[in-house]
């Protein structure tokens, strides 16, 4: 979501933080600042919408000082307007923020009280009025930053700058990332190491609770109790080739293009002279529950790997989406695993729903792409999905990825539990193998694919139907769509059609079938005539052998090449994932950053 940046410097900070913002663009947002401190004096600069217009208004009205701080916001609490961005001030302090103060009303309504006022309608403000309060009351600036802290409630990452102080910042991490980068004479923070990639590849990440003061000198941390702490500081290796469009026009088409390659990555790492190689602790012989636990596109992935435990270990899997699993407190049994599944390790849900089944289950397993993620950290088992940095909003090389490293415990718990052969093992392993190859047929495809989904561009609602394991990917093609075009769509169990969906289907409505030639293609060919002799306008997507026997009468097929039904999830999220790039190309709609969403969700 909102993006955090920080410098200590020995050059003008201004352009080096508008960069670094830049390379948190992915995040989402909608509106940007920075603030600097130079010869003791601090000011800010903000404005609405792309980071172009802050670079325009810093041409402008430039802001010098080497010591500054920067923020792209994600509007929670009050709309996108200049008043509402960050960096947010008070008098001598200035402060960026993620996440959310949940105590802010009480707090805006006791410093009113004391003569304080905001000027904005974010609970970000309450923080800066707070800690000049303190400041006023004599505290220096950072026994007023922990004053502070101590009064907040909520998660939030938070890094405060001073009004003469040209050599510090605090920054502290309360349920949101935040990671500190040692230079050479300088420091740095950030919201993620990405955005410090340019700058430093030695980075410290803070922990739950802790708080820094950060001098170019160093950073002096804190645990939670206010005690100091000691954090390992890692070496970072970004490939830069990830982080930049190389030629494609926008990152979702390069990230789309990259699976062939990150799916073979994935594979060489977990499979091994024929063998599945995964860290000790992962024996599903002995259990007798699966928990998988996730948000969003993740929860589609959990959901399709619910069909691949359930047939290949016969293993009970329960999926829950994270925001309603800790709510509910589900019981979980001893004998059981809770998997975590997570593009960035610090979905806000998805951590919290991890913290409620500590304890409770005999491992808890995340599949994540950030292994020095909290997820990751706070795991008894991280496995990580190889992915490499994804940049669009929308996820496209992740998704696969996670339905890799799913597909391969599902083949371990067969395993273990004694339901798959040796045999069979290494038939579904040189399946799995066999998919980057056929993903590259999938993208040969593109310009076809294209073509269908600019006419899809000109409808106002789409329906996906799937059976078995592409039902889940029904649900995900058509979250896609709605993601990155905004054009209503949905997701349906081909089998549920005649139960209420049907009554949508007119020659307005295109219906998008996922049907690979497989046991249950019989009866998605049936749910798919319901629609044409209603007039509706299907699309089939399925290999040579089903669209022979079922393409006729239809809109249009997209023809796949012919896959092992148990994978086929995977194959035909290309498909999917190109229809909605290409509807969204098609309408001008901006792919990589769609309008009101976050890549790294770190709020409920």
């Amino acid at each position: 979501m909102c993006g955090i940046v920080g410098v200590l410097g020995n050059h003008e900070a201004a352009p080096i933080l508008v960069e670094a913002l830049k390379r948190l663009e992915y995040r989402g947002y909608d509106s940007a600042g920075i603030a600097t401190v130079n010869q003791g004096r601090l000011d800010r600069r903000r404005a609405v919408g792309k980071l172009v217009n802050l670079s325009d208004l810093l041409v402008h009205d430039p802001l010098a000082g080497k010591a500054g701080i920067g923020h792209t916001r994600w509007a929670t609490h009050g709309a996108a307007t200049t008043a509402n961005a960050h960096p947010h001030r008070s008098g001598p302090v200035a402060v960026v923020h993620n996440g959310i103060i949940e105590n802010f009303r009480e707090l805006r309504a006791e410093l009113a009280a004391r003569g304080f006022t905001p000027e904005s309608e974010t609970d970000t403000e309450t923080v800066v009025l707070l800690a000049r309060a303190h400041m006023e009351a004599g505290l220096p600036p950072r026994e007023a930053a922990r004053a502070t802290l101590a009064r907040l409630e909520g998660a939030f990452a938070l890094l405060f700058l001073f009004e003469g102080e040209d050599d510090l910042m605090v920054a502290a991490r309360r349920g949101s990332p935040l990671a500190i980068g040692h230079g050479d004479g300088e420091m740095f923070v950030g919201s993620d190491a990405i955005a410090l990639a340019p700058l430093t590849d030695r980075i410290t990440y803070l922990e739950e609770g802790d708080h820094a003061f950060v001098t170019r000198a160093g950073a002096e941390i804190f645990d939670r109790d206010g005690r100091p702490a000691s954090r390992e500081t890692t070496r970072i290796q970004i490939d830069q080739t990830r982080i930049e469009k190389a030629g494609y026009r926008h990152f979702m088409a390069k990230e789309i293009a990259e699976q062939p390659v990150v799916i073979a990555d994935a594979l060489r790492h977990y499979v091994r002279d024929g063998r599945i190689a995964l860290p000790e602790g992962l024996d599903f012989a002995g259990l007798d529950r699966l928990t998988l636990v996730a948000c969003g596109t993740a929860s589609y992935a959990c959901m399709v790997a619910k069909y691949w435990f359930e047939t290949l270990a016969a293993l009970n899997c329960e999926v829950d989406i994270a925001s309603e699993f800790r709510y509910r407190e589900p019981p979980l049994p001893a004998k059981s695993f809770a998997i975590f599944v997570s593009q960035s390790g610090e979905t806000a849900d998805t951590l919290a729903a991890l913290r409620f089944a500590r304890g409770r289950v005999a491992r808890i397993v995340s599949v994540i792409n950030v292994t020095t993620s909290t997820i990751a950290r706070e795991s008894d088992i991280a496995l990580p999905i190889l992915a490499g940095v994804e940049v669009g909003v929308a996820s496209t090389k992740a998704f696969t990825c996670q339905l890799a490293v799913l597909a391969l415990l599902a083949l371990k718990a067969g395993a273990d539990r004694g339901r798959i052969d040796p045999a069979t093992l290494a038939a579904h392993l040189a399946d799995l193998a066999a998919l980057p190859g056929l993903m590259n047929q999938a993208l040969s495809r593109e310009a076809g694919i294209a073509g269908r989904a600019a006419e899809l561009a000109e409808a106002q609602d789409v329906l996906f139907l799937g059976r078995g394991a592409m039902f889940p990917l029904a649900l995900e093609g058509a979250l896609k769509l709605k993601e990155i075009s905004y054009i209503h769509a949905e997701g349906y169990a081909s089998g549920e059609l005649k139960h209420g969906p049907i009554a949508l289907v007119d020659k307005l409505v295109p219906v998008i079938v996922l049907a690979p030639r497989d046991h249950l293609f019989d009866k998605t060919v049936s749910n798919m005539q319901e629609v044409m002799a209603r007039h509706g306008r299907v699309l089939l997507v399925s290999d040579a052998q089903g669209v022979r026997e079922a393409g006729e009468g239809t809109w249009a097929t997209i023809t796949m090449p012919p896959v092992s039904p148990l994978f086929a999830p995977i194959l035909y999220a290309v498909p999917a994932q190109l229809l909605a790039y290409h509807a969204a190309v098609a309408k001008g709609t901006d792919v990589d950053q769609p309008r009101n969403l976050a890549k790294s969700v770190t709020v409920e």
